[in-house]
């Protein structure tokens, strides 16, 4: 038997290029992690440049920041029961966007999935067993938040509405709709200066989780994308829909259907935003009020894109934006600077993201297709 001097399994020297395929493989995760680190260095060397701007010494602020997510076992607390909505808001905006989708009304499934929850909890607490109220309290929540988003796909695939619009659109819509029962229909009338539905009795409340200072919705949280990466990843509904992402033309063609597919994946991000909102009166607030509106909804944007939609990438990323959330306090209280400074820098980090989502597949030494059979 003779060998071809250009086979593809030899190398120049005649050697097997048994590592070949290790390094094929090594190439293709580097780029998220490469690009995406290199993102969020620029996003804060443009950040340092706005703190010297106002007087203010960039290296404080960051020692601050660690020092306010990470630097005592109190801070870390803080800041996984700041990552716990996280991840599920962030799972709102990374499902869809594996069919091409992009969600960014998570707010409203967050608000409208707490309301769900506290007027689930109304008639039940006090006459029914905590750990019932308690599961329905979430699939109330899960429920209102999958129709809210499931809405923004539907009209996505049926009437042609941009999902982008639609579903930030209806953030608003939801939120107004919240305001309006928590300060009408569900008001406790007890609740004076700050409307809100009536409280959760304590035994109603998530608990923490044992030996820590952090309630169960992190533990939940952490779960819902272990099960949407496997939903991804192993399930045929998983692949239809990677498929339906990459070339709807083509996946409508070989009879996929794709339509339901982007109604199920809206509904199921939906679901879970709801169910953080549910996590945030019954762990967090006791209750459901304008504070609903926090904000979270919006951060697990940055998440999603920072985690390049990867539901098991979006575990380390909420943590790391839960400690820069939970650092605010500190800065303002060292530093003078008001509170939303850490909105300042998510919103950096964002833009440059976005900006460097224009350079993957650009760079020879991530794409082993464009390189030479003998390296």
């Amino acid at each position: 038997m003779t060998i071809e001097a250009n086979d593809p399994a030899i190398s120049i020297v005649g050697k097997p290029a048994s590592l070949r395929p290790v390094l094929e493989w090594t190439a293709r995760r580097a780029e998220p992690i490469v690009i995406g680190l290199t993102a969020i260095l620029i996003g804060l060397a443009i950040f340092s440049l706005f703190i010297l701007a106002v007087g203010k010494s960039p290296a404080t602020l960051f020692q601050l920041m660690y020092t306010g997510g990470f630097g005592s076992w109190f801070s870390v607390q803080n800041s996984l029961s700041r990552a716990a909505p996280l991840l599920l808001t962030a799972l709102c905006v990374a499902l869809p966007a594996r069919l091409g989708l992009v969600i960014i009304g998570g707010e409203g499934a967050v608000v409208l999935g707490g309301v769900g929850a506290a007027a689930m909890a109304m008639p039940l607490a006090g006459t029914v067993p905590v750990f019932l109220t308690l599961v329905l309290m979430a699939m109330a929540a899960m429920v209102v938040g999958g129709i809210w988003i499931g809405l923004a796909g539907f009209l996505r695939h049926y009437r042609g509405v941009n999902e982008t619009i639609s579903s930030l659109l209806l953030s608003y819509i939801a939120i107004a709709l919240m305001n309006q029962f928590v300060e009408g229909l569900l008001r406790d009338p007890a609740s004076l200066n700050k409307p809100s539905t009536r409280p959760l009795p304590a035994e109603y409340m998530l608990g923490n989780i044992p030996g820590m200072d952090v309630h169960w919705g992190l533990v939940i949280g952490i779960l819902a994308c272990m099960v949407s990466w496997i939903v991804i990843e192993a399930t045929s509904y998983g692949f239809a829909a990677r498929i339906a992402g990459g070339n709807v033309r083509a996946a409508q063609i070989q009879g996929l259907p794709v339509g339901k597919l982007i109604a199920g994946f809206t509904a199921l991000a939906g679901s879970f935003a709801g169910l953080a909102g549910m996590i945030e009166v019954a762990a967090v607030q006791g209750s459901a009020n304008a504070s609903l509106a926090a904000g979270y909804g919006y951060t697990g944007i940055l998440v999603a894109f920072l985690a390049r939609h990867n539901p098991l990438a979006i575990i380390p990323v909420a943590i790391l934006l839960g400690g820069i959330d939970a650092s605010g306090g500190l800065i303002q209280r060292r530093m003078g600077l008001p509170d939303a400074t850490v909105l300042v820098l998510q919103g950096t980090l964002f833009i440059v993201i976005l900006f460097c989502e224009t350079f993957y597949g650009r760079f020879k030494i991530f794409n082993p297709d464009l390189w030479k059979r003998s390296l």
